[in-house]
């Protein structure tokens, strides 16, 4: 059975806090230097539980996503990169969007990296250091996403547009799928979590939506619910 390489030990280890910097401070550094020591494999996952593996000229396929088919058997995929939007030669931020803008069309990439600060375990933020979140409510098994309509206003889940590429720092790819949303959209999972932004973080390094409603908190690297 053919091995999948997921990179190397950097990227499966949790970011380490560098002192008392602010959060944009720890965010920047983390972003720099994970990056630099990345590697470039990328994991094909269409969110289709029925799908074999097959070679894909990007990398190696996994046999399936952490997210639970449509009822119509949908065989999108996304990808999966080991490495930052940097390293790749990207600019920008692949189209997603900050704070209360509506996420019109689904971002062409989505960069996602661990940070450690400030809070007591590594979290997720994404290419424009926003927090992600989970929550409560979802499921991970099958990956299941309860926020939609006002929800999903409030909280704006991350989505990826069909073949998009996922990069990661400080995030094993083997954590990281898709699930397809009620309007069709195709949201990434960590840990089988669906993962959102709060539209009330409005600067980089907010955390408005920690704790909220005691169902909303910052998602780690693994999908774990991190609290303060």
């Amino acid at each position: 059975m053919n091995q999948i390489l997921l990179g190397p030990p950097s990227l499966r280890r949790s970011p380490r806090r560098r002192g008392g910097r602010a959060v944009v401070s720890s965010a920047l550094v983390l972003l720099s230097v994970v990056g630099m020591s990345a590697c470039g494999k990328t994991i094909d996952i269409g969110d289709s539980g029925d799908q074999p593996a097959t070679p894909s000229a990007s990398g190696t396929q996994a046999p399936n996503s952490l997210g639970a088919p449509s009822a119509g058997g949908d065989n999108s995929a996304l990808q999966v990169v080991d490495s930052t939007a940097k390293d790749a030669g990207l600019n920008g931020n692949g189209g997603t969007v900050t704070g209360t803008v509506v996420q019109e069309t689904p971002p062409k990439w989505v960069q996602m990296t661990a940070v450690a600060a400030p809070l007591s375990s590594p979290h997720l933020i994404n290419v424009n250091q926003a927090t992600l979140y989970r929550f409560d409510k979802d499921t991970a098994d099958p990956s299941t996403s309860n926020c939609n309509d006002a929800c999903a206003a409030k909280w704006p889940p991350v989505t990826i547009e069909e073949g998009g590429k996922v990069y990661l720092a400080g995030v094993d790819p083997e954590n990281v799928g898709s699930v397809r949303r009620q309007d069709g959209n195709l949201q990434i999972t960590v840990g089988g979590w669906p993962v959102y932004r709060f539209a009330n973080d409005v600067k980089p390094g907010d955390l408005n939506g920690q704790g909220v409603d005691n169902t909303w908190f910052a998602v780690g690297p693994t999908g774990d619910k991190v609290t303060q």
